[in-house]
């Protein structure tokens, strides 16, 4: 018996195929597209702002992993 079932989309994906069945324009959809990367980016540089920080990094330390760089 299967007891970890997952419903079959996401709460992202339910809210993005309310968006996409109202129909907007290229110009719109680019615009969102944009907005969408710019969110991702944004949380994935202050995870790595974290991790920099927990394990002190500098940026000594990163150009001595490779000094021909």
């Amino acid at each position: 018996m299967l007891t970890n079932l997952q419903p079959p989309l996401s709460n992202v994906q339910t809210e993005l195929l309310k968006l996409y069945s109202t129909d907007i324009s290229d110009e719109m959809l680019l615009e969102l597209k944009k907005v969408m990367a710019k969110f991702f980016l944004d949380k994935l540089r202050n995870q790595a702002d974290q991790v920099w920080e927990e394990k002190k990094y500098t940026d000594e330390f990163f150009k001595n992993l490779n000094p021909n760089a």
